[in-house]
């Protein structure tokens, strides 16, 4: 027989986990406008929550544990995503959690402290569907079991319907279990068909020289001196002989995570197509290899080959050669990515050299090595010199201001080191006489200079422009084509976007510009067109709007010098000396 004492526990672990998430309901109801729609949302938040009291009143222990572990793990995952966010955990959020689980061992040391805190609430959960009841259940238990599931589906089917992106007030445990059927559902429907052939024309014209895509990871474009004042100090911004640096300024990505704009990148999707475009067009290698060159994929961020490196069968088919560097340290990746780069520009052979770099993703505290830490004070070091490919132990990180200063100068430092030395040493030393090199990065950062709450620098829900703004550079050797990028390039200064650097490349390559420019839209070549915005819910599904962020150069938000400057006479170190 049940003791009171566990009757009382579990009826008061029930009443608790209610009260908890009552608010988000009541909230969500009053957003509400017409009485049927309430109604209805009343009725489905009854099923929801139902279910759950449902899976709590099975009778059988172990039918009860095995209905509560997927439950639990839901919950405790929707709990991190909320604490270390900020916001509610919406399908497209989940899509992009999934597609972008290669980051799953930097997020563990950046969101430590979330990863506590949603134990809180799983733990809450746990108590609720464990413990034995002490009412009647009127369901079979194999039924009430079922309950959870069937309930995550008709949310589901309402969420088609209505071209929703979440269920605002709904059990957090089951949301994950819902936008799993939707990607289901997705999967099953979104078939778009086989890989295409390349059908542009090409010129005939073949290259004397190589194109270099460097694509870094989370810098932000405002952060370097080549669009601030008070930015970190590059070689970009110096003259070099033999070489024509065009900077188009504080550019547009193509979304806020990496995945959609690696993707896109690499697959040229349209802003109105590229679902469809990325699913079933030619990869930049197969367009590179039809126009007579090699192929040459550079990855400093993975070391255990191109699992999740947005390479279907056909791309990795269409790749010569395939470089990673699982035996060096992090903080040195980028410059053995540096020298790998030297030595293939060495080779005559014409080439398209792909190029991820380690860039200044978090964990940022060691990053640069300390004759690099020139601003101070810098978040503490020596716990994550092997990140993001192994976990490290973290101070926590609280997300006040001073934290956020400390991030700001670390992330400094990083720059002055994976953006500064790195193309220092390649403007120095590799042969670029007949090369062309793009530069950008997958995303920006928002590094709360505005303040505000959240702990995600990039892939929030409810971006900031800087999560979208990023640099975009070309730099020309003398001999490398005959564009005229000087032409258009005052008008395209703060007016373009990642989506002009795909058909940039395919003309770059001798296909022809007008047939490009069909197909994929304009490049760099040209007079932009670009809206200047980003995608915030690049993985929309279902019909559901895309949503687009304008990246305003003017409303930027620039670097705060008051981050690091202890004295007039400019940064400081960690010890407060220059």
């Amino acid at each position: 027989m049940l003791s009171v004492g566990v009757f009382y526990l579990k009826l008061f672990a029930c009443i608790f986990y209610v009260g908890v998430y009552a608010p988000r309901f009541f909230s969500a109801l009053s957003d509400i406008g017409t009485f049927p729609v309430r109604v209805g949302y009343i009725v489905l938040a009854a099923i929801l929550w139902g279910s759950l009291l449902a899976a709590a009143s099975i009778d059988s222990s172990p039918v009860r544990v095995i209905v509560a572990v997927p439950l639990v793990a839901c919950a405790y995952f929707t709990a991190v995503f909320e604490d270390a966010s900020g916001q509610r955990l919406n399908y497209s959020d989940f899509f992009n959690l999934l597609r972008g689980a290669t980051g799953l061992p930097e997020a563990r040391i950046q969101h430590r402290a979330s990863l506590i805190r949603g134990a809180e609430s799983a733990f809450l959960l746990l108590a609720v569907l464990v413990l034995p009841p002490g009412w009647p259940m009127p369901l079979a238990d194999l039924c009430a079991a079922a309950a959870p599931i069937a309930a995550a589906l008709v949310a589901a089917i309402v969420m088609l319907a209505r071209n929703l992106n979440t269920i605002n007030g709904a059990p957090p445990s089951l949301m994950p279990l819902i936008y799993l059927m939707l990607l289901g559902y997705d999967a099953a429907r979104g078939a778009l068909g086989a890989r295409q052939a390349i059908s542009l024309p090409h010129s005939g014209k073949r290259l004397s020289g190589s194109v270099v895509l460097i694509i870094d990871e989370s810098v932000a474009g405002q952060y370097l001196d080549i669009n601030a004042s008070s930015g970190v100090p590059t070689p970009l911004s110096r003259h070099w002989p033999g070489l024509v640096i065009h900077n188009y300024g504080l550019a547009a990505s193509i979304t806020h995570c990496s995945f959609g704009t690696n993707l896109t990148l690499r697959y040229g999707g349209t802003r109105g197509d590229y679902h469809r475009i990325n699913a079933t067009g030619p990869s930049i290698w197969a367009y590179a290899r039809k126009a007579g060159l090699q192929t040459v994929y550079m990855d400093a961020q993975l070391t255990d080959g191109p699992r999740a490196l947005v390479m279907y069968g056909a791309s990795r088919e269409a790749l010569d050669r395939f470089v990673q560097f699982p035996d060096v340290p992090v903080p040195q990746r980028d410059m053995a990515l540096a020298e790998a780069l030297i030595a293939e520009l060495a080779d005559p052979t014409p080439k398209l050299i792909l190029v991820n770099k380690i860039g200044a993703h978090f964990p940022v505290h060691d990053k640069y090595p300390d004759d690099h830490m020139r601003y101070g004070p810098a978040l503490p070091r020596g716990g994550y010199v092997d990140a993001p490919h192994r976990s490290a132990r973290r101070e926590g990180f609280g997300n006040s201001a001073e934290e956020w200063a400390r991030y700001r100068n670390a992330y400094r430092n990083t720059l002055l080191w994976n953006v500064g030395t790195f193309f220092e040493t390649v403007l120095s030393r590799a042969d670029l006489s007949r090369a062309t090199l793009l530069y950008t990065s997958d995303h920006g950062q928002n590094l709360r200079e505005r303040g505000g709450a959240g702990g995600l620098t990039h892939c929030s829900p409810h971006p900031e422009p800087e999560e979208g703004t990023v640099p975009l550079v070309l730099i020309a050797g003398e001999g490398a084509s005959d564009i005229d990028w000087e032409r258009d390039l005052p008008g395209n200064r703060d007016r373009s976007s990642h989506y002009m650097i795909f058909p940039t490349l395919l003309v770059l390559m001798g296909y022809e510009a007008a047939a490009v420019e069909a197909a994929y839209g304009r490049g760099l070549h040209q007079p932009s067109d670009d809206p200047r915005t980003f995608n915030t819910v690049f993985s929309a599904r279902f019909d559901m709007p895309r949503k687009w962020l304008a990246v305003d150069a003017d409303l930027v938000q620039r670097p705060l010098d008051s981050d690091w400057r202890g004295a007039e006479d400019g940064p400081q170190d960690e010890g407060g000396l220059r």
